[in-house]
């Protein structure tokens, strides 16, 4: 039988533990596990999806309400199980959620892969921005208009 994942949903309460063992084993360290638990405390979350599959969590994605531009979202951090990968799960799982700021007219910003993320469908930051990381490696995905031109992320990324 072809096992395939189910729906993202949110996140539920008690999944906190699979989640950490998710993001160690995809990075390959704590750091991202601990990002999370730091952008949870800090209350900065605003929306933790998952990608189950066979009553197990294969898929994350966490999204942190930005400093600035007020009511900006930061899609990080995004993983996928390391046996799992390179199987669409994560353009899926990304895609879902750009097709959702795009629809509900909400600005995502991401930092990543260029090439990844705009075959989820990012798009390059427009210019003028600074940002305390890569504008080459910052995407945007929504209406992207702010007046303010300056990326604050959330203290937990410092």
């Amino acid at each position: 039988m072809l096992k395939t994942p189910d729906f993202m949903r949110d996140m539920k309460r008690g999944e906190e533990p699979a989640v950490a063992d998710l993001l160690t084993a995809a990075f390959g360290q704590k750091n991202e596990a601990q990002l999370v638990e730091t952008l949870r405390k800090s209350r900065a979350i605003a929306g933790e999806m998952v990608l189950p599959m066979a009553g197990e969590v294969i898929g994350y994605a966490a999204l942190s309400k930005m400093t600035a531009p007020k009511g900006w979202l930061c899609l990080a951090p995004v993983a996928i199980r390391p046996d799992l990968q390179s199987r669409g799960y994560g353009r899926r799982l990304v895609g879902m959620i750009t097709q959702w700021a795009e629809l509900s007219g909400q600005t995502l910003v991401v930092l990543g892969d260029p090439a990844f993320y705009s075959r989820c469908g990012f798009t390059p930051i427009a210019e003028g921005f600074t940002s305390p990381y890569p504008l080459d490696h910052t995407l945007t995905a929504g209406p992207a208009k702010a007046k303010i031109k300056e990326l604050i992320y959330p203290k937990a990324f410092g």
